[in-house]
Formats: structure tokens, C-alpha cells, sequence
């Protein structure tokens, strides 16, 4: 049985002496496939030959972009040029890179023939969840569609999705709401006693870690917008946030140098929710780079009653 081949990896060669000289230093050799390969890294500069050992790795294994039939393709090949010719927000790559991830295992070492309904139906149940898969399955879909733009392959491949799921049907209703906002402005932090008779006793504090929330909330609630938009908000300008414009009026909700690809996003009139957040504990406020969902602003007064008259109740209970 033949020996299992070993990966690339790094070697320090010795030093080499002839006749009590130093005729050649210690130097860093990469090792890969019985051959070797010059890192140019003295014996000190380990993080360089490391560096070097990454580069040649992925140098070796960046698949060749030229066309060629769908019989010889990779799927990982597909993948990994999509991941790499994609660009995507900072705050999206996480999951982004989770998605290619979880391709690459399933798909990895199938060729691109190879994707059909059937095997697209098995990532599906390996995957146990149909939303997750089929959102996994639309990224498999564009990179593919992006190595066919690119000229790397003619024939059509066919990515089958699962069903989308069923439509929200319900709704938080207008007291569900009050109660939302109400908890969180209510709610205080618990912490136990450490020393003394009480030692272990819950305690409620003064402190209210939740106050911040309310203008999310309310933000949400007049304007629909989606949570990633709301968190980006920010009382002045700034690169990567939308902008609340407390004088106008008016909610930016593009961040500053995104891209404009959904027409939600934008400029929408928050009339109703403006006496809300423009309080008078917000002096100074539109002044500071400070986000509007952060525990550092200075939270907002529960209106009593809100501008069209109906009334925020407190619950007995938070729920």
C-alpha cells in the first residue's frame, strides 16, 4: 500500500559549513510533493515563510478560469471563483462565507454535470431546513450563472429550489405593540446579591438596559423598515449608515455609499414617530455621531398618548 502523500508544509534547512565556514545560512524551504520551494526567509522570519507556504497554496489550488466541458468542472472550482469575484458588504460576508461554505462540503468533488434536481433535493434534507437550503441553493444558482457569464462553460445547468415557505400571516396588533415598547422601557436589570446575609438574593437595579430600544421600535413600527437599516441609523451622516434627519423630518434609509438595488430603501417621512424621538432630552443630540439604536443615547420619554389618541397601556405583565 502505497504511503499517504503528505501536504505542503514548511522546512527548516540547516545551515551548511565547509571546512569550518558558513557557506550558506538557515533558510525556510517549502515542501510539497517531494520537491522544494525557495521561501527567500532566514531562520528569524518565520511569519514571512508562513505567508509564503499560504501563497503557494493557494496559488496551487486556484482553479483555471478557460472553458471547459461541465463533465470536468468542479463544483468547489464554481464556488470558490463566485467567492472570490463577489463582493459583499462587511456586515454580510459572515454569512455569506457560511453559505459557500456549506455548498463546498456538500457539493465539493461533484462536477458541475452533476447538479440536478435529485442532488439538489439531497442538499435539501442533509441541510433539514428548507428556507436555509433554499437560500443556500440561490447563491449555488448565481455561481453558476457567474461561471457562465464568465465564458468558463456553455452548457445550461439547472438549480432546483424548494417551495418557498408560506407567507406571514399574522401580525403584531397595536396593543402587542404597545406592550413591546412598554417592556422595554419598563424593564430592569436583575443582579444577585455576592456577600452578606442576602448573598444570592435576585435584586432588580436601577438600571434599564432595554430604554435604548424604544426608538428602534418606534422606527420600525411608523416606517417598516427593515432591522439592518434601523440599527445602521444614525442621528448625523456617516459612511455605511442611514441618516434621521430630526429637523425634516425625513429617514434616509440608503447608507451613506451603498448602492441602490431595493427600492424599500427609499426616503420615507416619519411624521407620527417625530415628537417621539425629538424629545427634550435630545439636546445636542443631532450633533453627535452616535447611532440611534445604542445604549449610550439618551433614551426617550414613553408618550402617554400618542399623536392620533390612542393610548399606551402598560400591561400587568411582560409578554
Amino acid at each position: 500500500m502505497p504511503r499517504p502523500r503528505k501536504r505542503a508544509r514548511l522546512w527548516l534547512r540547516p545551515e551548511r559549513v565547509r571546512n569550518g565556514k558558513v557557506v550558506a545560512n538557515a533558510t525556510w524551504i517549502i515542501l510539497d510533493g517531494g520537491k522544494h520551494f525557495p521561501t527567500g526567509c532566514a531562520h528569524g522570519e518565520i511569519a514571512l515563510a508562513e505567508q509564503r507556504l499560504s501563497e503557494h497554496i493557494a496559488e496551487k489550488y486556484q482553479p483555471k478560469r478557460k472553458l471547459k466541458d461541465i463533465e470536468s468542472i468542479d463544483v468547489a472550482d464554481v464556488l470558490n471563483i463566485y467567492f472570490s469575484d463577489k463582493e459583499i458588504e462587511p456586515e454580510h460576508r459572515k454569512r455569506f462565507e457560511g453559505r459557500i461554505s456549506r455548498l463546498a462540503h456538500f457539493f465539493g468533488g461533484k462536477m458541475l454535470s452533476d447538479v440536478t434536481g435529485e442532488t439538489c433535493r439531497q442538499y435539501v434534507v442533509v441541510r433539514g431546513n428548507s428556507g436555509g437550503a433554499r437560500r443556500d441553493l440561490e447563491d449555488l444558482r448565481a455561481a453558476i450563472s457567474h461561471h457562465k457569464d464568465e465564458g468558463l462553460h456553455r452548457s445550461e445547468v439547472r438549480v432546483v429550489l424548494p417551495r418557498k415557505g408560506e407567507s406571514r400571516m399574522r401580525w403584531l396588533t397595536r396593543s402587542e405593540a404597545a406592550r413591546l415598547l412598554w417592556t422595554c422601557w419598563r424593564y430592569r436589570e436583575v443582579q444577585a446579591w455576592n456577600t452578606g446575609t442576602r448573598k444570592g438574593k435576585q435584586v432588580a437595579t436601577k438600571k434599564r438596559p432595554l430604554r435604548h430600544l424604544a426608538r428602534f421600535i418606534l422606527l420600525g413600527l411608523y416606517t417598516g423598515t427593515r432591522a439592518g437599516a434601523i440599527a445602521s441609523a444614525s442621528f448625523q451622516r456617516g459612511e455605511g449608515r442611514s441618516h434621521v434627519d430630526l429637523e425634516e423630518g425625513v429617514y434616509y434609509r440608503l447608507a451613506q455609499g451603498w448602492a441602490r438595488q431595493d427600492s424599500n430603501l427609499q426616503p420615507d417621512r416619519y411624521e407620527r414617530a417625530r415628537p417621539k424621538l425629538k424629545s427634550p432630552r435630545d439636546n445636542g443630540l443631532a450633533l453627535r455621531p452616535t447611532p440611534l439604536v445604542s445604549p449610550s443615547v439618551p433614551p426617550i420619554p414613553v408618550p402617554v398618548r400618542s399623536r392620533c389618541g390612542s393610548v399606551l397601556t402598560p400591561p400587568r405583565r411582560a409578554g
